[in-house]
């Protein structure tokens, strides 16, 4: 495997201070749900089962607030979408040690409602700096940085909750969480391109296409497919350890799950050839099954390493198709639904992967969380089919109504040599001169794909990128 295609995007001006700020600015987000637990079954005396619902409170609120928090940063640029969260984040986690817990649930939606949108500001700012043909590159980069942080900070909370004080580390968290507010309104990494439609402007036309189409759905879904795949292996990798009584191999378990990711992303970052993000997640599936038949501890440590091959290449794969879905002035309100979908997908994963352990064992936890992201991913590949089909039929009928010219495509000048006035006559347009009439293939004028365009992941168009498609 060549690193070269790294080397190349990490030239790129504003990429590599990019991929710094935002490992730094990810640090409180990996370390907040292991120090709410902590601190909730401490201080407060109170079960896991109770730790849960914080965290669960808290992930209501990211669902709720990422899309808002992605239209925010649209319409008004970054550093002033960010200064509600710099200061609701403050408050809460100052006062977030001395709560009570039906207070502290409280406080949790609040913070995940006004959580600091690092990782959709830093993807939509990714679509930006790096041209089309780096993007693949770059998303998959984007996921290995994540992957390293999610090793590296959950350790450090638990080390200072442990060491020193919950309040400690949650004041840590507020601390970390404000700063990475104030470094990406310091970075300020650009969200639009500096010719990019701006938002109030497509209001002022009138053109309201839809967003949401079946195309970004099935991409969101496999969002939420590799969110409920990845925290019900979480789950399963700490029931197994525990039923071997085990439990101090969880940290480095989970770490050569993330190497294992690292790596996968690494590979796939650096290939020519580009998958479907559904075809990753169903890999991802299929990865995670083989751990339910580790018997013992080095069984399991070989197969979260082959679990995390594909994980970091399906969340590149995913973010990489819903940027070119969109137009770019909507690219923060569909990072923001995508985080909700992961949230939806995280939500999802771990109650029901926990409710097939009690009743199976481990094993089937890992068989749980595999089989059901793999079917969810089929299904979602059948759909996409279904769509594609009836696409195709549709643009034949209206090739047919115009008389053979295909949808979406303006009639051209006749290819024959004839004169610049026969071709007006016949296409009640100007001649094409000079270079723009020398081949056949530039004899089309194409229409821009709609938002979110059913066929996934689209290509990009060779018109304007920030002009509004076409509504259906």
């Amino acid at each position: 495997m060549s690193l070269a295609p790294y080397g190349r995007l990490l030239r790129l001006p504003g990429v590599l201070p990019l991929v710094l700020v935002s490992f730094v600015a990810r640090i409180p987000h990996a370390m907040t749900g292991v120090v709410l637990t902590l601190h909730v079954v401490g201080p407060l005396g109170l079960g896991y089962a109770r730790a849960g619902l914080v965290a669960a409170a808290m992930t209501v609120g990211v669902a709720i607030g990422s899309p808002w928090r992605g239209r925010r940063v649209d319409r008004l640029g970054l550093r002033r979408a960010l200064l509600p969260s710099v200061v609701v984040e403050s408050a809460v986690w100052l006062v977030a040690p001395r709560l009570g817990y039906e207070a502290l649930l409280v406080a949790a939606v609040v913070a995940g409602v006004f959580l600091v949108p690092v990782f959709s500001v830093v993807r939509q700012s990714l679509a930006v700096l790096v041209p089309t043909a780096q993007q693949r590159t770059a998303y998959a980069l984007d996921s290995v940085g994540t992957e390293m942080t999610f090793m590296l900070a959950p350790t450090l909370g638990v080390l200072v909750a442990t060491q020193v004080s919950t309040t400690a580390a949650l004041t840590l968290v507020g601390v970390a969480t404000v700063a990475a507010g104030l470094l990406l309104m310091w970075f300020n990494p650009p969200t639009r391109s500096p010719g990019g439609t701006a938002p109030d402007v497509v209001a002022d036309a009138g053109r309201r296409p839809r967003l949401l189409t079946p195309g970004l759905l099935v991409v969101l879904a496999a969002a939420s497919a590799a969110a409920l795949i990845l925290n019900g292996t979480d789950v399963g990798i700490v029931a197994a350890l525990e039923g071997w009584e085990r439990e101090t191999a969880v940290g480095w378990m989970i770490a050569l799950w993330c190497v294992g990711s690292v790596v996968g992303g690494l590979v796939y970052g650096a290939q020519k050839r580009e998958l479907h993000p559904l075809a990753l997640v169903a890999l991802l599936g299929a990865a995670t099954v083989p751990a339910a038949f580790a018997q013992t501890q080095w069984q399991l440590a070989l197969a979260v390493v082959v679990a995390g091959l594909p994980c970091a290449a399906s969340l590149s794969a995913i973010n990489a198709s819903l940027v070119r879905m969109v137009p770019e002035h909507r690219r923060g309100e569909i990072m923001g639904w995508s985080g909700t979908a992961n949230t939806v997908g995280a939500a999802l994963g771990a109650p029901v992967v926990g409710a097939v352990i009690d009743s199976t064992g481990p094993g089937g936890g890992f068989a749980a969380a595999g089989g059901v992201g793999l079917l969810l991913s089929v299904l979602g590949l059948a759909v996409l089919t279904v769509v594609r089909r009836r696409n195709a039929g549709r643009r034949a009928a209206v090739a047919a109504g115009l008389g053979g010219a295909p949808a979406g495509v303006v009639p051209a000048p006749s290819p024959e040599p004839a004169s610049s006035a026969g071709r007006e006559a016949r296409t009640g347009r100007q001649a094409p001169t000079g270079p723009t009439a020398s081949s056949p293939a530039e004899w089309v004028v194409p229409t821009p794909a709609p938002a979110g365009a059913d066929d996934v992941p689209v290509r990009p168009s060779p018109v304007d990128p920030s002009a509004e498609p076409t509504p259906r």
